[in-house]
């Protein structure tokens, strides 16, 4: 270890157990550091860290009083509290798997398995604090998102060949500024530079990004599906083609990308929480249920547990139960009781009675009590709140739509629209699923289940135009539910044995099919399936 760098280093040890400090203290004393401060629980080192400069911070990984090392620096980093000349080192006693994909994910500068002599301690300490050092300058240039200049700078230093050993860190930094100077097209000719030399992962992921911003989706989503299978760039691998299908509009591959990279590491709420809204604009109510509780579950235990959490996990049963058959809404009716007992008891001083007045009204509903239903939403204020979050507008929204009150349902969304138009942290797929409410809740006054039963009334009745209007509806609200399918399939069937099979039929005739495949159906509903099923299959 450098002496000198060593004594003018300014380090903070996170970790809650005292034996554990001790020794780091005795390791880094050892070594010359002499400037240690120690905290034992996240809220006070994301204090500290806000307040003064580290050049170096050593965190255990497994911290648990208020939140461990993974959601520590992870908000670190997306806050941009870390600033980039400070080297940021894991410690941990576990190596498992998952441990294993949150250091790939987060990045850290550096990984060290417990247990640890001096001697693997200065080993790891003198090479990232070296490499720090002498990249500080172009560091804090891009501290100050100064990237025109933080790319002058490393061009230079890449001139330098007694720096040569930092130079693949160096030339991965140049790839990154390019991009966030806005020159694709340069950082594509770079990146593909270094892959003809070396097929480093970090230049391939490089290169994905700057296909994705020239546009040139194809080549970017086969160079993505060709990483998705090694296991250090599978994670971001996914990510990225999340990301690509948001882009070209198609969420429900999306979805399906999203949800491969939280099966990896599922600790990560944002995940979660881009899972919600695209589950949400393609009507999986099921998977935006199931997204709604792991936040929860993966919150619990730390600064992320919030009341918030499970009322939002409540909405989201409804929003299932809404779609769902008699004995699965009876059933999705009392997890979102229990998710609302459990909010209360975790947080009973919590002022949220609006809300829970909202959720409340919308539950009553789904028990068939309307006239209690529509007396709760009655109480609500007409004019939505200004510092109410945009999830407890939608809920009252949803809840004003569903008891017929369609123009304060429509206020509400206009609301919400505007927003999200001038505070655009809420997210391009947010702002999408508003607009997709919009539209719908204009056009479509009945819930779910009204339709269904309404186009069943109609096709029993011989009004065949208006029922397969209506099944037509039900379904783009219910494309996972293989009943409504079914009924959609059937009217196309009697309308085929009348008109014959239309263009725009066999495209909605070919997804009622998938729908139904892809589902369960009671043995009454099978057999009427394979009769339609074959009928259709003749007409064509």
């Amino acid at each position: 270890m450098d002496a000198k760098l060593a004594k003018t280093c300014r380090v903070l040890i996170i970790d809650e157990q005292v034996l554990a400090q001790g020794y780091i203290k005795y390791s880094l004393e050892e070594l010359g550091f002499r400037d240690i401060t120690y905290v034992d629980k996240a809220n006070a080192a994301l204090k500290i860290i806000e307040e003064e400069h580290f050049d170096l911070i050593v965190c255990s990984y497994n911290l648990k009083k208020d939140q461990d090392g993974y959601y520590l620096y992870d908000q670190l980093k997306n806050s941009h509290a870390l600033p980039l000349t400070t080297a940021f080192i894991f410690i941990s006693a576990d190596t498992n798997s998952e441990l294993v994909h949150s250091i790939i994910e987060l990045q850290p500068d550096d990984f060290l398995a417990k247990p640890f002599s001096v001697k693997d301690l200065d080993k790891r300490l003198s090479r990232v604090l070296k490499r720090k050092k002498v990249l500080n300058p172009i560091y804090r240039l891009m501290d100050k998102d100064d990237f025109v200049n933080a790319l002058d700078a490393i061009e230079e230093f890449l001139t330098r060949p007694e720096f040569a050993e930092f130079f693949p860190l160096a030339l991965k930094t140049k790839g990154e500024l390019l991009l966030a100077c806005d020159k694709a097209r340069e950082a594509k000719e770079f990146y593909h530079a270094v892959i003809n030399v070396q097929p480093f992962t970090w230049a391939r992921l490089g290169l994905v990004n700057a296909l994705i911003k020239l546009d040139e989706d194809e080549e970017a989503e086969k160079l993505i599906l060709q990483l998705a299978f090694k296991p250090d760039s599978q994670l971001v691998a996914y990510d990225l083609l999340c990301g690509l299908n948001v882009k070209l509009q198609d969420f429900e591959s999306a979805l399906e990308a999203i949800l491969m990279a939280a099966e990896i590491s599922p600790r990560n709420l944002r995940r979660h929480r881009v899972a919600i809204n695209l589950s949400r604009l393609t009507h999986d109510y099921e998977t935006q249920f199931e997204a709604a509780k792991r936040i929860v579950k993966f919150a619990k235990h730390s600064i992320h547990d919030m009341p918030q959490n499970y009322i939002n996990v409540a909405r989201a049963g409804i929003d299932f139960a809404m779609t769902a058959d008699e004995q699965e809404t009876s059933n999705l009716i009392k997890q979102a009781n229990d998710y609302i007992r459990q909010f209360q008891q975790a947080f009973p001083k919590s002022e949220l009675q609006e809300q829970i007045k909202v959720v409340n009204a919308r539950l009553l509903y789904l028990q068939d009590e309307k006239e209690r239903a529509r007396a709760l939403v009655e109480q609500l204020s007409e004019e939505p709140n200004q510092s109410q979050d945009l999830e407890d507008l939608l809920d009252k929204a949803k809840a004003f739509h569903t008891l017929g009150l369609y123009d304060r349902c429509q206020n509400v969304l206009d609301e919400i629209e505007r927003r999200c138009r001038l505070t655009p942290e809420h997210g391009e797929l947010f702002l999408h699923y508003i607009q997709q409410e919009k539209r719908e809740k204009a056009e479509i006054r009945q819930t779910p289940k009204e339709l269904n039963n309404s186009a069943v009334d109609f096709y029993q009745s011989g009004q065949l135009e208006e029922a397969l209007k209506a099944f037509r509806q039900a379904y783009s609200l219910m494309p996972k539910n293989p009943s409504i399918a079914l009924n959609l399939l059937q009217a196309i069937a009697m309308k085929v044995r009348e008109q014959g099979l239309s263009e725009g039929a066999a495209s909605m005739v070919e997804r009622c099919i998938l729908t139904i495949e892809n589902g369960k159906l009671n043995d009454e509903q099978e057999e009427r399936y394979l009769k339609v099923k074959s009928f259709l299959q003749e007409a064509v």
